[in-house]
């Protein structure tokens, strides 16, 4: 059984999402809150001057500069790269981290309730995932993992932990139920910790219900890159529910519906998210599996 010693949870990394940047500003004036007896928790404010400018980020989305190549550059200095060469001297570096879990909160305005984003699927993680949806009826596990391509993402500095992806939620907002969701969330990871190196926690099968990514979507689009369509009223805030062959899946801005065309049924995720549409996705689409942790 493997023993936690140190635990980071980041806020701020988009700094407009105010849920887990204000969760950290609570837990630092609070840290009664997140200290348990058989680990030590830091908290860690990733972007704090695109939270000032309330802005996903400055120059460069934080959450896509953790690349070993990128980390290792010396000529990639954006205000973003330089930080996530900071926090990489804090929480990192990939394969030897100076923490044992990473927590990364984030919030989305797809309607994805409490999303676990795993972008590591080892046993340690998928334990404590199913453990969370078991418990906690509001969880949804979505593995976000792409096999043969780096890992960019601020989670990547260490093998364990995952991204904690809450919403739908405008950005620059704070609302205080989903605010109060992942707080508790948080907890119920603390505790699972405490529980685990006290030897609590029975080394047993369980069941994990997981949205394994597929691939992205993106909106319709003319010839010059400009969107013609959006999501249609059908499938919107329609996240982790099936799409099957035939359903409703655009509205093109003179009206017409564009189906879902595939053979396999699939179940988006992050369905209009607004941070996406500079990516290009409209949806990720994911398979539905069951599998035994």
């Amino acid at each position: 059984m493997e023993k936690i010693n140190r635990v980071a949870i980041v806020g701020g990394t988009h700094g407009n999402e105010f849920t887990g940047a204000y969760l950290v500003k609570k837990f630092d004036d609070f840290p009664e809150l997140i200290k348990r007896n058989s680990f030590e928790t830091l908290t860690l404010f990733a972007n704090p001057q695109a939270f000032k400018a309330v802005r996903r980020y400055l120059d460069k989305d934080l959450n896509r500069c953790f690349a070993d190549s990128d980390l290792q550059n010396s000529e990639l200095s954006t205000r973003e790269e330089a930080r996530a060469k900071i926090i990489t001297e804090t929480l990192g570096p990939k394969g030897n981290p100076q923490v044992d879990l990473v927590l990364d909160l984030h919030s989305t305005t797809a309607k994805m309730k409490l999303s676990i984003i795993l972008v590591d699927n080892n046993p340690f993680n998928l334990k404590l995932a199913a453990y969370l949806s078991a418990i906690n009826p509001l969880v949804r596990v979505y593995s976000w993992t792409e096999p043969g391509r780096e890992n960019n993402f601020l989670n990547s500095l260490c093998k364990h932990g995952f991204v904690i992806e809450v919403g739908p939620i405008p950005n620059g907002v704070l609302h205080a139920e989903i605010f109060q969701q992942t707080e508790g969330l948080v907890y119920q990871v603390l505790d699972y910790l405490e529980k685990l190196n006290q030897g609590q926690i029975q080394n047993k099968n369980s069941t994990l219900t997981l949205y394994q990514h597929l691939k992205v979507v993106d909106y319709p689009k003319n010839a010059a890159g400009e969107i013609e369509g959006m999501i249609h009223p059908q499938l919107q805030n329609r996240d982790y529910e099936e799409l099957n062959p035939g359903d409703p899946m655009f509205l093109t801005l003179e009206g017409k519906t564009i189906y879902y065309e595939e053979t396999e049924t699939v179940w988006p995720v992050f369905i209009n998210e607004a941070a996406y549409y500079e990516k290009g996705i409209a949806m990720c689409l994911t398979k539905k599996e069951s599998i035994s942790v």
